[in-house]
Parts: structure tokens; sequence; C-alpha cells
């Protein structure tokens, strides 16, 4: 028997796929916000597009910014580093270090510039470590991932976005649930012992049952941020584009390593 290689590979991308597949992302864009938003609300105000604006910027930047270092950690072995080493210690370091990073971008005023973009550069590092592994994957298919997630996301935001106010809101608590059995499910693995059809049955939670809450949850930190918008008009709160974006960034990282995972699980069968 020969062990399968550990890149994978994959048809290269093509301007037709890419065209069919950019058509295919506008058609679930129309169906999906004709069915989801039969009453659409008015057009965003002044303060919900700047906020909105903001965040987006800081999420594709966080993105840029992770992808980057990802890759440079990539390359100087660091992934190897981490794929050899204690996968309970990774998980326990990289949560600690991205936890501890996120909560101290959360809990440091707007005002203090400086501290918070660079707690901000901190979780995007701590994601990039985690991310590194992945470049194990052919660039064929970590592009058609990058691609479907930027149409997924693109297209739930904008269901977001247009429906009325406080629709998606009460989502929190299903989603919450949701994403406490993808956890389990994926963790599973390593702490039970089980067979073929349990591990079948975990896998198919994590991935596809993952694709589903964090795509609820693009739609709920969407309506989130136009509600904080709101609340910034009124003097409530003060708007923080920064804080705003490491949820959305989260629930693109989550789709994004699915979507790979299913690719070259598709690819394997092809073969």
């Amino acid at each position: 028997m020969q062990n399968a290689p550990l890149i994978q590979q994959a048809q290269p991308i093509t301007w037709q796929r890419m065209a069919l597949t950019a058509a295919g992302v506008a058609g679930a864009v129309v169906v999906i916000d004709g069915f989801l938003n039969r009453e659409t609300r008015d057009g965003l105000s002044i303060g919900e597009q700047a906020l909105l604006h903001d965040t987006f910027k800081y999420t594709g930047g966080g993105l840029v910014l992770t992808a980057l270092a990802a890759r440079s950690m990539f390359k100087s072995g660091l992934a190897f580093r981490i794929m050899s080493a204690n996968p309970w210690l990774v998980l326990g370091v990289s949560l600690v270090g991205s936890i501890g990073t996120m909560m101290g971008t959360f809990y440091t005023p707007p005002e203090n510039t400086v501290q918070k973009h660079l707690l901000w550069l901190g979780f995007n590092a701590c994601q990039a470590a985690t991310l590194s592994p992945l470049f194990l994957f052919s660039p064929a298919i970590l592009s058609r991932a990058a691609l479907y997630t930027v149409g997924i996301v693109g297209s739930l935001s904008y269901v977001g976005a247009t429906a009325k106010n406080d629709t998606f809101l009460n989502l929190g608590g299903p989603l919450l649930a949701g994403v406490t059995v993808v956890a389990l499910a994926s963790l599973a693995p390593m702490a039970l012992p089980l067979g073929v059809r349990s591990l079948a049955v975990t896998e198919a939670l994590s991935l596809y049952g993952g694709l589903a809450v964090f795509g609820g949850f693009v739609l709920y930190d969407t309506q989130k941020i136009l509600h904080h918008a709101r609340l910034s008009e009124q003097g409530l709160m003060k708007p923080d584009a920064i804080n705003e974006s490491i949820g959305l960034e989260l629930d693109m990282i989550n789709i994004f390593i699915r979507l790979v995972q299913i690719l070259a699980m598709q690819g394997n069968k092809k073969k």
C-alpha cells in the first residue's frame, strides 16, 4: 500500500470556472434574498453605512494579514512543527492566544488606537499560526475555497444588510447551541474511541453542520453591526469597527477551513 501524498492535487482554476462560480453566486444572492427578505428594510443610514464599510475594511485587512503571515510561517517550517506536536498542546496554546488577544482587543477602548491595533495584529498572528498547515493543500484547492468563501459571505452579508431590523438577531441562542455541537463533533475523534460510522457522523456534523452554523453567524453578525451603528447614532455606545470585524473574520475563517476540507475530500474520491 502507498501513502497518500500530503499535498492534495486539484484541477487548475480556469476563467470559465470562475465565471460560472460568479454567476452561481449572483444567482444565489437573488434567490436567498428573495426567500429570506420578503420584507426588506429601508436604505441604510449614514452611520450604518460608515460602520459597515469600516468593519469590512478591517475584516479584509485582517484576512490578508493572516494569509500572508500563515504563508510565511509555512515557509519557515512552523506548520510541520505544529503538526508534529501534541494536538492537545497545540489546541490549548492556540485557544489561549486567540482568546486572550481577542478579549484584549474587545476591552480596549477605540481611543487607545495603538494598543488596540497591536492586540488586533496579535489576534491575526494567532489565527495565522493555526492556519499555516493548510498550505499543505494545493493552491488550486485553497483558491477555490477562498473564492467560494467570499461568495458565501458576500451573499449572506447582503441578505443581512437588506433585511428588516433585528430579523436575524434572535438567532444568537440557536447559533450558540449549534456551534457547541460542531465543536464537540470536531473534538470527539481526539478524545473518544469511535467506530467508522461514528467518525463519519462526527465529520459530517463538523463540516456541513459547521457551514450552516457559521453561515448563520454571518447573518447575525451583519445585523449586529447595523444594530450597534444605530445605538452609536443615539449616543448609547461608541462605534468600534475593529471589534465588529473580529466576528466576521472568524466566520469567514471557519467557512474557509470547512470548504478546503470538503474540496480535498472530493478530490480524493475522484482518484
